[in-house]
């Protein structure tokens, strides 16, 4: 049965909302006669993604706002919260979607850091915070929706900034679903999507066709519907070469990272490769 904040007539605002999942997200709430605000940086793309949502939206264009917003900067999320406001009357569905990916080291560059917390983890924060007082306030069935990743989970090696930022996000998110259930008389609930590999403009790092081992966006969005239907906060995604038992065995081995005090990140260490191929195996 489908969410009750999905339905005819609701609101959703997606950040990140111009391309990949949240532009995904955008059109399958659409097509559920919902109205839509989509957030993004580049007002070129912003405009492009709203012509063709126009497109899907039953109101046409009337359904559809499209708006500038740097996540990172709390008065612009502010003034995207009355802007939706304005148009619409409320929000039901807030859909912190927003990320980017620059190269890092645990070393560095500071900037990397920088720019993406604040985008990554405090967009998320903000989005929330700004947006969560009027949905409870309505008293209404409502979602936050928060775009985490596997690397905030596992932490592979590879580019830490960008998983301390959603490792950031897991934990945010945990604290957000357990103070919004616990709040007398609150409707709207928090949810965590955990995207498996997924070909959008931030993967594609130069390639134009999709891998064969990645989902589209669509798939993503249409799987996180079905969990949220079902009311799972953690939308654990597969993809077409890690189904969910594999993802199941790889972060319950770094959660024994800690549990058997093995080296950090003992996955990739070449003491313990063995171990964790059997580990992942069942043997």
């Amino acid at each position: 049965m489908p969410h009750p904040a999905i339905a005819k007539d609701q609101v959703a605002v997606i950040t990140g909302g111009a391309s990949g999942i949240g532009f995904a997200a955008a059109k399958r709430f659409l097509q559920a006669g919902m109205k839509v605000a989509i957030a993004d940086l580049n007002a070129d793309h912003l405009a492009r993604a709203a012509e063709l949502l126009a497109h899907v939206a039953g109101g046409g264009a009337d359904d559809v706002l499209a708006k500038e917003t740097d996540v990172a900067k709390p008065d612009q999320l502010e003034a995207l919260r009355a802007a939706v406001t304005a148009r619409f009357g409320g929000v039901d569905v807030v859909m912190n979607n927003a990320g980017i990916e620059p190269p890092s080291t645990a070393l560095g560059p500071r900037e990397a850091y920088e720019r993406i917390l604040a985008v990554n983890l405090w967009g998320v924060i903000h989005g929330s915070q700004i947006f969560a007082p009027d949905m409870i306030a309505r008293g209404r069935p409502g979602m936050i929706i928060n775009t985490g990743s596997k690397q905030g989970i596992t932490t592979p090696p590879g580019n830490p900034a960008y998983n301390v930022s959603k490792a950031g996000v897991k934990a945010y998110t945990e604290a957000l679903a357990h103070e919004l259930r616990t709040t007398e008389g609150c409707a709207v609930t928090a949810h965590l999507l955990i995207p498996g590999f997924v070909f959008t403009a931030l993967t594609a790092r130069g390639r134009s066709e999709k891998p064969a081992g990645a989902w589209t966006a669509e798939q993503t969005v249409d799987f996180m519907l079905a969990r949220l239907d079902d009311g799972d906060f953690y939308i654990l995604c597969p993809d077409n070469d890690v189904p969910r038992n594999l993802d199941e065995r790889r972060i319950a081995w770094a959660a024994g990272d800690i549990i058997d005090n093995r080296p950090a990140l003992s996955r990739w260490h070449p003491a313990w490769a063995d171990r964790f191929r059997a580990f992942v195996e069942g043997e």
